[in-house]
């Protein structure tokens, strides 16, 4: 049997960023143990996380790329543009963010990695045990004073609005310049729209020929893959005229935007961190910014030996608004393209994003709020609380 104080599960960007949080200087290091699923079906495919935050970061020596301008493009007429300074838009590749971690836990001596997969997670009266399989079969258990679970969800809660962001996304290098390295398109919304929901493109520019090309939606069913490498290539073509280009690799993605409760303490000393711990935005799918302030504050109690219960990533007014957005949009009562190009017209870029982080106050809110349709808006609030909530199909 393995002991520790503290037993992670998963090396994603939840896991990782806690194991990392927990090593180095800062008061007495409990001991851990990361337990990353081996290679396989549990083990993530790379993927890219994207925050924005003012001046350096933490994580900067992983960021690929980075802007100061983002762009908006409604269905038709002219773009919307803004400067989000003293904000920065910052993009991760995970491999980048794995190995920025991996080195910093390489020699680390209170924290130990190893590969298994979990099969349960149990309250015993000496504290939680962590059962598991190692890649050659054998089985081995973690006594913990503390579990961090941040696999994802089997299943989603109960919820009166979800709806499902799912994109797909090529990384092309074009045969001539055609990117403007300096500003990320974040919602282009001259894509076809889908009869019920949203789409819109994604681009982030690395350089003049390179870029991430993405094409997303919010909606009720994910696409097959050839229906994903129609809608990206009818975008990179015909929308872009991105002209000849080669894809170096690609990625897909599925994001639940949902009302539903995630709590955050499951037992008595197991907590769930990360998306499966609520760190993901409803109304906009962003994640690493909310694991991030999960994962600080659960290492900062940790550290001075109080109980290290996540905080909620988001507050209560913020969840509150988002479950009014998405049921609006769910409803059809308010057109999404309108919507955010609106926002992006009237609202100040990076007042904006401050409150799409949940980092504005009421009254920065209420300024915010005032661009949105009001009138449906108001009907969806008043009707919220008398909805039920379902288990999602």
């Amino acid at each position: 049997m393995l002991k520790a104080d503290v037993a992670v599960i998963g090396a994603g960007a939840a896991g990782l960023s806690l194991a990392h949080r927990l090593n180095g200087p800062g008061g007495p290091a409990p001991s851990v143990i990361l337990v990353d699923a081996p290679p396989g079906p549990l083990r993530p495919a790379p993927r890219t996380w994207c925050y924005w935050e003012s001046g350096r970061g933490r994580f900067d020596a992983a960021v690929r790329s980075q802007w100061r301008h983002l762009r908006v493009r409604p269905p038709a007429g002219a773009a919307i543009e803004g400067d989000i300074t003293p904000l920065r838009y910052k993009m991760i590749r995970s491999d980048d963010f794995e190995a920025l971690v991996a080195h910093d836990l390489a020699h680390s001596p209170n924290v130990r990695r190893l590969e298994a997969t979990v099969d349960t997670v149990e309250e015993a009266p000496s504290g939680p045990r962590v059962s598991m399989t190692r890649p050659d079969g054998t089985s081995d258990v973690i006594e913990a004073r503390w579990v961090f679970d941040s696999r994802p969800l089997g299943s989603l809660p109960a919820a009166r609005t979800t709806v499902l962001q799912h994109f797909h996304g090529w990384f092309v290098r074009t045969a001539r310049p055609v990117f403007d390295r300096g500003t990320a398109e974040l919602m282009d919304f001259r894509t076809p729209q889908p009869a019920h929901g949203l789409s819109f493109g994604y681009v982030l520019p690395t350089g003049p020929r390179e870029a991430l090309v993405e094409y997303t939606e919010f909606s009720p069913h994910v696409l097959t893959e050839t229906g994903y490498e129609a809608a990206l290539r009818h975008y990179a073509a015909d929308v872009l005229a991105l002209g000849d280009l080669e894809v170096l690799a690609t990625e897909t993605g599925l994001i639940p935007m949902t009302d539903a409760p995630l709590p955050q303490r499951v037992g008595a000393s197991v907590f769930r961190i990360g998306a499966a711990g609520g760190a993901t935005r409803p109304s906009t799918g962003y994640t690493f910014a909310g694991l991030q302030r999960q994962t600080r504050a659960v290492a900062s109690a940790l550290r001075q030996g109080r109980d290290p219960v996540p905080p909620a990533a988001h507050s209560v007014r913020s969840r509150t608004m988002d479950a009014v957005l998405l049921r609006a949009l769910d409803s059809g009562r308010v057109d999404g393209p309108a919507l955010f190009c609106r926002l992006f017209t009237r609202v100040p870029a990076a007042r904006l994003l401050r409150f799409l982080d949940g980092r504005t106050n009421l009254i920065e809110d209420l300024a915010v709020g005032r661009h949105a349709p009001v009138g449906p808006m108001l009907r969806t609030a008043v009707e919220l609380p008398r909805l039920p909530r379902r288990p999602f199909p």
